[in-house]
């Protein structure tokens, strides 16, 4: 199958090494795993990951630093059939990335069959034409070689039929690391040549109190997924280094809203006697930390924003 032969050597003509930068997105259905990859190749946690659909909400970028090449990661929320003003206008946020991106990764797991979610993607993805296409088969730590043989041959005829040439067909393991890097060697030659486009040590350019609040939103969505599948939305207020701190001991304090949709979801998010929110501000709080380096005050406040999923003027507030 010719499709899914691995390139071992660059085409490169040798000489003066050409140096690549570009734009590449993940895409799948929600939860294909394309959060967990992100973080894989950059090395660090950049983009929110969580074991239920649609937590990812913002455009993460990655950014991958390579002495010949800077490959900058897009991280779009799962396409799906929306059902609400939300859904809608996340839909909108992929397409719009798709047509931007210099290469696109569809991230389909190992571990479950290719499904009608597959297909509506794979369907969108034959209407763009220009933009190469590498299949990337995630999770492959959960399943044995002939399950893995059979998602490589099954993937290759869902191109076939959709008239999709995969650039590429890459089984991955985020988890176990297996093959990370040559997924990153594989997609570095589809980029169009040029400088880097950010600085060294950049890892993404998201705001971090997006980032900060999409790291409270994934540690108060952990253990309550059944009760409040995606009603909860984080708003950092704000952010300042506590004053007449010593200059080897300071302190940043945050302020952070936490917003559902119902009353009756307050106790959920809260917990006997607070216990559930005293468990997320830790939880976070250490990523927080981690992330910027600085030891944090969080102060979190849980707020209703009643049906913001469904009110334009709530999800501008909110930030969608």
């Amino acid at each position: 199958m010719n499709a899914m032969s691995v390139r071992t050597q660059s085409s490169e003509p040798s000489g003066e090494t050409v140096h690549r930068a570009g734009f590449a997105c993940f895409v799948g259905r929600p939860n294909a795993g394309k959060s967990t990859l992100t973080n894989a190749l950059v090395g660090q946690k950049v983009a929110i990951t969580a074991n239920q659909p649609q937590t990812t909400r913002h455009t993460v970028r990655g950014i991958v630093h390579r002495p010949d090449a800077q490959l900058i990661l897009v991280d779009t929320p799962g396409l799906h059939k929306p059902r609400t003003l939300l859904g809608e206008r996340l839909n909108d946020v992929v397409r719009t990335t798709w047509a931007e991106v210099d290469v696109i990764g569809f991230c389909l797991p190992a571990n479950e069959k290719i499904g009608p979610g597959d297909r509506f993607i794979a369907k969108e993805l034959a209407g763009i034409r220009k933009t190469p296409k590498v299949a990337i088969v995630t999770k492959t730590d959960l399943v044995d070689s002939k399950t893995l043989a059979e998602q490589l041959i099954a993937i290759d005829q869902l191109g076939k039929d959709l008239g999709i040439e995969w650039a590429e067909i890459v089984p991955v393991s985020a988890v176990g690391a297996k093959q990370v890097d040559l997924l990153a060697d594989l997609l570095i030659p589809l980029l169009p040549e040029g400088p880097a486009l950010y600085p060294e040590g950049d890892l993404t350019d998201e705001p971090e109190q997006v980032m900060i609040a999409e790291l409270i939103r994934e540690a108060a969505l952990e253990g309550v997924r059944d009760e409040l599948p995606h009603s909860i939305a984080v708003v950092v207020e704000e952010m300042l280094p506590r004053e007449d701190r010593p200059a080897d001991r300071p302190l940043l304090d945050i302020h952070a809203n936490l917003f559902i949709e119902r009353p009756s979801q307050k106790g959920i998010i809260i917990g006997p006697k607070g216990k559930r929110l005293k468990d997320v501000g830790i939880k976070s709080r250490k990523q927080i930390e981690a992330l910027l380096g600085t030891p944090v005050f969080l102060d979190l406040h849980v707020k209703v924003a009643k049906d913001w999923q469904r009110d334009p003027k709530q999800l501008r507030r909110l930030g969608f």
